[in-house]
């Protein structure tokens, strides 16, 4: 990377946390919620300490270890982009559960005094009888740090606790290396959730009565019964079909003084609803007047018609008060604001699941969202039978404790990103299964889960995350019980975690967090399986990393000569060629250089930019091109892992391309549709690979079912999928694609194939909007026209 462009990410890098902070700023200070604003000044405060560290030297941004004087096993405190603020996640404040064990200790409520005595007899005995119950948890990597230094010691390896103990030692006044107890044991590991009970109370207890549902509700419980008998009163007067055809006698003005004496009552008591004052509305005409008319003061000729209106239309619209018509009425609204509140029942079910285990998911979750029961009904009012809404079925499903695949096809996982959130869960126990030790398993499994939680840092020049290896805890697990072999186990884990990916959303690429998941578990399976992360265009630095081109080789041997290898144009037999003279260069082999310039050149080439150019779009035609060669993890998944999604390949082509068309027709009047067309772009490239796996036969089916899915589309969106989807069939039909063709309907108003690509460095042809009109007045015209 050039000077030139180490200093745009340096400007860049600080004009984002400024741009953050100023952010956090005016929500703290104008947002409605006090909660939001709490928020907001917290995150006010991260930015702040952010921009301090980066001004006076002690955030290195970019670096494996940006935190001066912590060493890269101490897990950062990490804010949005990538940002560390400085503070190391266990350090802070002591929390209750130190304080606790401190005073049961006889110590001082100090971090270093409660760890020196966690490594007397006596601690080192709490802390192995916390082993053996499992009634522990792990929030940060380093509060497993003096379990396993009491597992070593109980288990004779004393040197590597000694060892163990010396490296953490200097960070014991700043850093918790102590184990939370909880009541509950570690949960099944074949199960897993979204959320926790706890978690999903707490989403309840937010939920507050909603404004405008309760206004209603007061409108038609309190007002308009009221109103009923205003209306009622006012018609004693009248004859002939007329209001005050007969004057008011006293007992009239004695009952209408108490009607006016009950609204005053109502509406001290009754304030959410505010319709009931606006001077043009009929409940306010009739008070209005029968305060006049009860003060003595006759009613003018403006207030008696507008009187005289408004009891005319209440009836023509209602009926009389007590007629059928206006009984039926009022039954109904009574039955609708007799429903129970969204909020009353999620207290309801905030009292159900106050009754679980608070720190797991939830098992089976119908009871926690089945009608009011009886018994329910006379200890909160609410009535029998009323359904758990939707809203709040949503929010305790998160919960579901079940396999993953489970919760993949009950729709419990709405996307990849999700998925990614869950797998560390799985992958968790598949890697604690090396270990025979039973106490043993359950440290490492908890303690894993708690890694997967760090936050992922911004790093330059091909630096790699922290790896659960280098973890001194785990190094001296690893070194001195070294673990039984799990490929077996890791490798059918990893090809279902494959296949529930591709199988669950066929038009999302992996997300860098399953990545890196299914990475340890390719380690633990012991394959030659390259997986490659997504490199983010506002940082790249121009270089690969020697596993692309790995990829690229392995892509190669499933796709050369397929729908996929024609449609992008890729020689993979100089793939191949290249991989075999880097890999005699000694540039592929584990521990030698760590970038393949070969295949950054070949990225380069294929995007057309220059070799020095650094620009957000250049960068990302660059990162496309990768994606294409590689195909983005799917042919490793599919040709060295072994992954066969249950559905065929062209269903999986189907499900893609509906992405696709769901995504174009989000770019029409889009002003921001970039990042909108890009994943388009990806998820056909997705759809090419799926096909690319079938026969011609089924290729050609396929593509008479895509002209039939994309008339259904919107006319704009069918217009921008036109030159997509003539691209295809070219290709299909043995053609190739026009260079450097740009337009996508030529000035014979005939559409032109087009290859489908997400970054352009110029405008992108699918954003501009007068050929998409063009296209569609010429479709318009050629439908109205008869044959």
């Amino acid at each position: 990377m050039n000077d030139d462009a180490e200093q745009q990410l340096s400007t860049a890098s600080a004009s984002y946390a400024t741009a953050q902070l100023a952010k956090a700023f005016v929500t703290a200070l104008t947002h409605a919620d006090p909660e939001t604003r709490a928020r907001a000044e917290n995150r006010g405060r991260s930015w702040r300490a952010v921009l301090s560290g980066m001004a006076d030297g002690s955030l290195s941004v970019g670096s494996r270890t940006p935190v001066a004087g912590l060493p890269v096993w101490v897990t950062p405190e990490v804010v949005r982009g990538g940002f560390a603020t400085g503070d190391a996640c266990a350090g802070g404040p002591l929390q209750p559960y130190e304080i606790e064990a401190a005073r049961a200790a006889g110590v001082p409520a100090e971090r270093r005094a409660l760890f020196q005595h966690c490594l007397t007899e006596a601690g080192l005995a709490r802390l192995q009888a916390l082993l053996d119950s499992g009634r522990y948890e792990v929030a940060v990597p380093e509060e497993a740090a003096l379990l396993t230094v009491a597992w070593l010691v109980r288990a004779g390896e004393v040197s590597a606790a000694v060892q163990l103990v010396a490296t953490i030692a200097p960070f014991a006044d700043r850093l918790r290396f102590t184990p939370r107890p909880c009541d509950t044991p570690l949960p099944d590991n074949a199960a897993v959730h979204r959320r926790t009970v706890a978690e999903a109370g707490v989403s309840l207890a937010r939920r507050r009565p909603n404004p405008a549902v309760e206004a209603q509700r007061e409108a038609l419980t309190v007002w308009q019964p009221f109103g009923d008998q205003l209306l009622d009163h006012w018609l004693e007067t009248a004859g002939s079909g007329r209001v005050l055809e007969h004057a008011p006698g006293a007992d009239w003005n004695r009952r209408g003084t108490q009607l006016l004496s009950n609204y005053a009552e109502l509406a001290a008591t009754y304030t959410r609803c505010t319709k009931h004052r606006k001077p043009k509305e009929n409940l306010a005409i009739l008070r209005v007047a029968l305060e006049e008319t009860i003060a003595g003061r006759p009613l003018d000729r403006r207030s008696l018609g507008l009187l005289r209106h408004a009891v005319e239309s209440m009836v023509r619209r209602r009926g009389l008060p007590g007629s059928d018509r206006h009984r039926a009425l009022r039954e109904r609204q009574a039955a609708h604001a007799g429903l129970p509140s969204h909020h009353a029942l999620a207290q309801l079910v905030l009292r159900r699941l106050s009754e679980l285990p608070q720190d797991v998911g939830a098992a089976d979750i119908a009871p926690l969202v089945a009608p009011v029961t009886e018994p329910e009904h006379r200890d909160t009012g609410l009535p029998t039978g009323a359904a758990v809404p939707a809203a709040l079925r949503h929010i305790v499903g998160a919960s579901t404790s079940a396999p993953i695949d489970v919760l993949v096809e009950r729709g419990l996982i709405p996307s990849a990103e999700v998925l990614a959130e869950l797998v560390p869960q799985l992958v968790a126990a598949t890697t604690a299964q090396a270990y025979t030790d039973e106490t043993l398993r359950t440290l490492m499994t908890v303690h894993y889960r708690a890694f997967r939680n760090r936050r992922s840092l911004l790093l330059l020049n091909l630096q790699r995350q922290t790896q659960y290896e280098e973890l001194p805890w785990v190094r001296a697990l690893t070194t001195q019980h070294r673990p039984e072999s799990t490929a077996e186990s890791a490798h059918a884990a990893l090809r279902q975690l494959g296949e529930l990916a591709v199988r669950g959303f066929p038009g999302t690429i992996l997300p860098n967090p399953l990545i890196r998941e299914l990475a340890m578990l390719v380690r633990q399976a012991e394959l030659g399986a390259p997986l490659v992360e997504e490199l983010a265009a506002d940082i790249f630095m121009g270089t690969f990393t020697p596993k692309f081109l790995v990829a690229a080789r392995v892509a190669g041997e499933l796709l050369a000569g397929t729908l996929y290898d024609r449609y992008y144009g890729i020689d993979y037999a100089a793939v191949r060629n290249l991989a075999v003279l880097e890999a005699g260069e000694g540039l592929l082999r584990s521990g030698s250089a760590r970038t393949s310039p070969g295949f950054a050149r070949l990225c380069v080439a294929r995007a057309g930019t220059k070799v020095n150019e650094w620009s957000v779009a250049a960068n990302g035609k660059v990162i496309e091109q990768a994606q294409i060669l590689t195909t983005h993890n799917l042919a490793t998944l599919v040709h060295r892992v072994g992954v066969t999604p249950g559905p065929r390949w062209d269903d999986l082509a189907r499900c893609a391309a509906r992405t696709v068309c769901r995504l174009v027709a989000r770019v029409h009047g889009n002003p921001r549709p970039l990042s909108t067309i890009k994943d388009a772009a990806y998820a056909w490239r997705q759809t090419v690979f799926y096909l690319s796996l079938c026969t011609p036969t089924t290729q050609q089916a396929f593509l008479t079912w895509l002209d039939e899915e994309t008339e259904r589309q919107p006319a704009h969106a069918a217009a921008r999928l036109a030159p997509v989807v003539a691209g295809l069939r070219l290709v299909a039909d043995g053609g190739t694609f026009a260079a450097h063709d740009t337009a996508a309907i030529d000035t014979r108003n005939e559409v032109l194939p087009r290859q489908f690509m997400g970054w352009t460095t110029g405008r992108h042809w699918m954003r501009d909007e007068a050929w998409v009109l063009r296209l569609i007045t010429i479709e318009d015209i050629d439908r109205a026209t008869p044959p």
